[in-house]
């Protein structure tokens, strides 16, 4: 046998070795799962969630009578829902560090050179691994958020304040809380690929997420003002509350918000995806 044909039997054997997208998808599945910042930030979104709900239940049958513009218990559905997703604010900081260790992680140990090999289309390798992230983060959230609607009715019932969770008001706050989450973790999925270091990325997303948004806070002009309402935090936040929970003049509507924070994930993800087709591993 030539060494001609030894080369294009190992070519042809490498090309039967690589992966189908649903292939792809399972491998990714076993590589997020395997790793153990997964297990832990997705326990500790669900710890914070729990124990906020928890704080904010307690805070507000404690609110001495006078302080309170209204009593918790005027608007049932306003003040469970507020304490059920009370931890998004944090848990969207844990699913955008997530976000982005999941692919710089990669290119921190080289990983990423062996999925390159086995998913030569690298627009498919992040696809599945959006997908994947994104659903898991999704679940994880609902879970989050329905552990924490559970704890802080059962709070909230001591002073009379209750709904079902079957109440269109309660379950597509939860529903859309969620959704935020994973919507999250799939910028940050874009914002590592594009930066492909974890410090640069958390960097990148902490900053979009929580220090943007108070810069443009303290900046004293009209403009600034303006733009609130369309970062991904503030239009995040407003997928999951109602006008009446928004600060006064920066709720958009339910499907505006979707569609800014969709833009925010979906511009990110479509340079993700030019530069790593024309970028070396």
């Amino acid at each position: 046998m030539t060494t001609t044909t030894l080369l294009d039997a190992r070519t042809d054997d490498l090309g039967d070795a690589r992966l189908t997208f649903p292939g792809t998808l399972r491998a990714e599945w076993i590589k997020l799962r395997s790793l153990r910042s997964t297990i832990w930030s997705y326990a500790l979104l669900i710890a914070i969630s729990v124990g906020l709900s928890a704080l904010v239940a307690i805070a507000l049958l404690n609110i001495p009578e006078g302080v309170a513009a209204e009593a918790p218990g005027a608007d049932p559905l306003q003040t469970i829902v507020g304490a059920s997703v009370a931890g998004v604010a944090f848990g969207q900081l844990i699913a955008g560090i997530l976000g982005v260790l999941v692919i710089s992680g990669e290119y921190t140990t080289g990983m990423v050179r062996s999925t390159f090999l086995a998913v030569p289309d690298r627009i498919s390798a992040l696809a599945a691994k959006g997908i994947v992230l994104f659903t898991l983060t999704f679940v994880v959230g609902l879970v989050a958020n329905v552990a924490g609607y559970l704890v802080a009715s059962l709070l909230l019932s001591q002073d009379d304040i209750a709904a079902p969770i079957t109440d269109p008001g309660i379950f597509w706050p939860l529903l859309g809380a969620a959704l935020y989450l994973a919507m999250v973790s799939l910028f940050a999925l874009a914002v590592g690929t594009l930066i492909r270091s974890s410090a640069g990325g958390i960097a990148v997303v902490v900053g979009v997420l929580l220090i943007l948004p108070t810069i443009l806070g303290l900046v004293p002009a009209d403009w600034a003002r303006d733009a609130v309402p369309y970062l991904l935090s503030s239009a995040g936040a407003g997928i999951y509350t109602s006008a009446a929970l928004a600060p006064e003049g920066e709720a958009l509507g339910m499907w505006l918000n979707l569609l800014v924070t969709g833009l925010w994930v979906a511009v990110p993800t479509a340079a993700a995806a030019i530069l790593l087709r024309t970028r070396d591993a």
